[in-house]
């Protein structure tokens, strides 16, 4: 025991305490001599979109966010000057158009009688010097007539503000008839405008937790000018704005087979698009509904991306692609090994060729796809979006990856 205390132990210490010191010394001497390797930093290879012209069918079919408003009151107009004899209708009474509501007495003045007299008379002497007798005056009494006020609508009588005796005047408000029917309106933007060139005939409505959608027979399109009919717009259209197109590009997918979507939708009202709802259908007022209204269909004609066109209507724009900008090229965009060729014969690193700008004819648009009529033939190439509009960021979390760094 005492050997091992004296000898084996301090001789273990002194060989720890060795090893200790030299793993020291090359971390200290050793190892801090050699260059740290380097590391590689994020990286990636931006590929621009390109999209190709190709043959599709396009249906201008516009969706409209719109709301169930009861139709105004019609007004009751005095029709005659006179003096209120006899009321038919009590306010609250169904009427229809044409039932007399009230009975006006009206006076009707005789022609004053004509004095037919001979030159002698204009001088008040007759041939001989004697005097031309003037001939007697009487006084015509007055005529009356009897005129019945009629509803200007069928509906509920809402008010009438008329009393016997009281003496009314041409044109003056006596009353409102209720009609008792409802429209389904909503605002439109100018996009949404520009596709309806065409009026359509009739819309498709569907409400939110009402009956099965119906049909509405007529649609009225009107546009309103200045900020007072911009208010009415706004204020008096609760639906809200739906179906338009607007020049901001959506978020890009960079990569072959990448679909810009739909663009974004809204814009400032400019009209309101409106149809009668049929009297079998059941509403009220304030009920939300979506109006959907077809104008045009082009089947299998030449189609680009709404986000590759500038302007959306008769005319537009459009980026050819340059070389190397070919879809599927470079090996990054396609997802080939390194030294792959491009599809469209570009050596790999070959510097892009410049986009070139072309005037094309357009036609009907889906506020996705557009109709290409003359300017481009199917199979072209094209940018996918516009060069230089904003492009909006992705929605939902952002997940981390190769290029894509996630801070810690």
């Amino acid at each position: 025991m005492r050997v091992f205390r004296r000898v084996i132990l301090p001789t273990a210490w002194l060989a720890v305490f060795a090893v200790i010191a030299v793993s020291l010394i090359k971390i200290a001497f050793v190892d801090g001599m050699e260059p740290e390797p380097a590391v590689a930093g994020p990286g990636a290879e931006v590929a621009i979109p390109v999209v190709q012209a190709s043959r599709a069918t396009v249906t201008n079919k516009v969706e409209i966010k719109a709301t169930v408003q009861n139709d105004a009151a019609v007004g009751v107009r005095n029709t005659v000057a006179g003096v209120v004899m006899y009321i038919f209708v009590e306010p609250g009474a169904k009427v229809s158009s044409g039932d007399a509501l009230y009975q006006v007495r009206g006076e009707v003045q005789p022609a004053r009688p004509e004095v037919e007299a001979s030159a002698e008379a204009a001088t008040g002497t007759g041939v001989q010097g004697s005097e031309v007798p003037q001939p007697s005056r009487t006084t015509a009494l007055p005529t009356y007539t009897y005129t019945d006020v009629l509803a200007p609508a069928g509906g509920q009588l809402k008010t009438l503000d008329v009393l016997i005796d009281q003496q009314v005047s041409v044109g003056q408000a006596a009353g409102s008839v209720d009609p008792g029917t409802y429209t389904v309106s909503g605002s439109v933007d100018a996009a949404q405008q520009y596709r309806l060139l065409a009026k359509p005939g009739s819309a498709q409505v569907s409400l939110v937790g009402g009956p099965a959608p119906f049909t509405c027979p007529a649609v009225d399109l009107k546009s309103v000018t200045g900020a007072a009919g911009e208010a009415a717009v706004t204020s008096g259209l609760a639906g809200g704005l739906g179906g338009g197109v607007s020049r901001t590009v959506p978020y890009a997918t960079a990569g072959p087979g990448a679909s810009g979507g739909a663009p974004e939708q809204g814009g400032t009202p400019t009209g309101t698009l409106s149809c009668a709802v049929p009297t079998d259908v059941e509403v009220f007022a304030g009920l939300g509904a979506t109006m959907t209204v077809t104008a045009g269909e082009a089947v299998n004609v030449v189609t680009v991306p709404l986000t590759s066109v500038e302007g959306s209507v008769k005319e537009g724009i459009v980026w050819l692609a340059g070389a190397g900008m070919a879809p599927n090229a470079g090996s990054a965009a396609a997802g080939a090994p390194a030294g792959t060729a491009p599809a469209d014969g570009t050596p790999p690193g070959s510097p892009m060729g410049e986009p070139q700008q072309r005037k094309v004819k357009l036609g009907l648009n889906d506020g996705s796809l557009v109709e290409v009529v003359s300017g481009l033939a199917e199979g072209e190439a094209v940018l996918e979006f516009i060069p230089g509009a904003p492009a909006q960021a992705p929605m939902g979390p952002q997940f981390g990856g190769p290029g894509f760094p996630m801070g810690g």
